[in-house]
């Protein structure tokens, strides 16, 4: 990891659960971390917190609607600005609503497809124009996907969530391809988990705690720190080597 000190990494959704400790982690290192989010206060309790510890790197908040097109524009603006750029895009943002393909809400799916299929392209393109403005050409691409962007679970309630995270999967490869095609040296990567402990499945099951409480009860689940742990594997990949998908389970998980 000492090649990414005091660069830019920006990660999306770093308020809570596994982009806080992604963030953190690169911290760290030592790299500057512009951590996003819409609201900013856990943030900067964060960006405190890492300070206070003595981390080499600094975690810089910063306030954004990743639904809305022209406030992810906005963003890269201002990184632009004030840090010249992003080196390194990590998608952490996603969500899921409980709404099945038969009787679904439309805009709990447009909520879904703007969050984890969109506002991941959208950061995406803006991260590749910043690097190759500045001629950056060890960059990474980094896609927070999921089990469920590999496989269809018997669970109406997250079939929709699962075809974002199927889109997830195909966007990350294209991503590849094309950069290969641009003949550049910059990654992309996807990394799946299975079931971590975060707020996911409280939010998910926010009309059921008991369902949400059963989630984690079941088995030994993941934890974000071992999400953030193959965030930093994927990093510390040699330049040549391209990761082009980690997929993490607990042992106990059956899909």
């Amino acid at each position: 990891m000492d090649r990414w000190k005091g660069r830019v990494a920006l990660v999306t959704g770093a308020s809570v659960g596994i982009g806080a400790t992604i963030a953190k982690e690169l911290v760290r290192y030592g790299m500057t971390v512009v951590g996003c989010a819409r609201s900013l206060d856990k943030i900067q309790a964060l960006a405190a917190e890492c300070k206070s510890a003595g981390h080499s790197g600094v975690l810089i908040p910063m306030k954004c609607d990743l639904t809305n097109a022209e406030d992810i524009q906005s963003m890269f603006a201002a990184i632009k600005a004030q840090h010249k750029g992003v080196d390194v895009c990590i998608n952490n943002a996603g969500l899921a609503h409980p709404e099945s393909l038969l009787s679904g809400k439309s805009s709990a799916w447009k909520n879904m497809l703007d969050v984890n299929v969109m506002a991941l392209s959208i950061c995406t393109r803006e991260a590749y124009q910043s690097m190759k403005e500045r001629n950056i050409d060890d960059g990474h691409i980094i896609n927070l996907n999921s089990i469920c962007g590999h496989i269809v679970i018997n669970s109406g309630d997250i079939h929709f969530y699962t075809a974002t995270k199927y889109a997830v999967s195909a966007l990350t490869e294209g991503l590849r391809q094309e950069l290969r095609e641009a003949k550049t040296h910059i990654r992309a990567t996807s990394i799946s988990p299975g079931i971590v402990e975060t707020e996911f499945a409280h939010r998910f099951y926010s009309e059921s705690p008991d369902k949400a409480s059963a989630t984690y009860s079941q088995l030994k689940p993941l934890e974000a720190i071992d999400v953030a742990n193959a965030v930093v594997y994927v990093l510390s990949a040699p330049p040549h080597v391209q990761v082009g998908d980690v997929v993490l389970r607990p042992v106990e998980q059956q899909m």
